[in-house]
């Protein structure tokens, strides 16, 4: 089949083509962006700053922080751009070029949240052998896995989308450029398509959800034979982590492991793994471990106690 495009730019019709409250919304996910950067801006800096670089949880914890970053900043400068200026067209480049950076990076954060609870499975379950199983030798390997297999996957996804023919409408109804919404406007039959997205995003999100679980009730059975103040902090730790993967996976999984259509929904589910779920990591992550929050108060003092002797100097 010859691959014809006549369309040079799309219009996204972003979340609802209500004009009363788009000065509010527009409002809403600004604080929402400034939020996601300030906070996962303080994990990273506070991380790298402290000693707790050297632990595995957080050297993944500031490589999540990064991709959180990365992965919203390619959908929420977009989305605060319509709906302000109402600037609602995106070229034929920018559009797979932001399908492709999204998957990328979205990818890179399903596999991290892997790693990490690999890492507190071997942590809780195997703590004789935790140092020497999660030296940081494996720490970079699992990031270095975590990226190739991003980078797959999205090339996969992308490289699906661009073999379609777009010859018209150019109306994408969502606020980014997204695989399913791009098949709708296909000028051909998509369903074989839609059948290999499924068997991309789908299974490789229904995969990684079925590992987190099951790692996770390897866990709890364990924590049985714990102490209680070790159960504590081990239960306060997994808990963070089972909240973060439940905001990204479940919304995830609605929109993928289905045949290839679309919902009104869809834009509401997306908001979770685009907005929602990056802004309260660092929130759920910080307020749920004390570690952390001793991290934060050493170093940001510390940095204020400097910055105050520097101007009485």
């Amino acid at each position: 089949m010859e691959n014809i495009n006549n369309i040079t730019e799309f219009v996204l019709l972003g979340l609802s083509q209500n004009k009363k409250i788009r000065h509010l919304r527009f409002l809403l996910f600004l604080f929402c962006y400034i939020g996601i950067w300030m906070g996962n801006l303080l994990i990273m800096i506070s991380i790298t700053c402290s000693q707790l670089i050297d632990q595995p949880m957080y050297f993944f914890l500031n490589k999540l922080a990064l991709s959180d970053l990365c992965y919203t900043s390619t959908v929420a400068p977009k989305l605060v751009t319509i709906l302000l200026a109402e600037s609602n067209m995106i070229s034929y480049t920018s559009c797979m070029t932001q399908l492709f950076v999204m998957h990328f990076f979205g990818g890179i954060e399903v596999f991290i949240l892997t790693g990490m609870a690999y890492d507190r499975y071997v942590a809780i379950c195997k703590p004789l052998h935790y140092a020497a199983i999660m030296n940081r030798r494996r720490c970079y390997a699992i990031v270095i896995a975590s990226c190739t297999g991003a980078f797959l996957h999205s090339f996969i996804q992308c490289l699906l989308t661009i073999s379609l023919p777009f010859c018209g409408p150019n109306e994408i109804d969502h606020y980014f450029c997204d695989v399913y919404p791009l098949l709708k406007l296909a000028c051909t039959d998509a369903y074989r398509v839609g059948i290999l997205v499924v068997a991309n995003s789908g299974v490789m999100g229904l995969v990684t959800f079925v590992v987190l679980v099951l790692s996770y009730l390897l866990i709890l059975y364990t924590l049985r034979a714990y102490p209680a103040e070790s159960l504590s902090k081990a239960l306060s730790i997994c808990t963070s982590h089972v909240t973060v993967v439940l905001l990204f996976f479940v919304p995830v999984l609605f929109i993928y492991i289905r045949p290839a259509m679309t919902f009104p929904e869809d834009k509401v589910f997306a908001l979770f793994y685009t907005i929602i779920a990056p802004m309260f990591n660092p929130l759920i992550y910080t307020f749920r471990n004390t570690e952390m929050k001793n991290t934060l108060r050493k170093v940001w003092c510390q940095k204020l106690c400097l910055s105050g002797r520097q101007i009485i100097i």
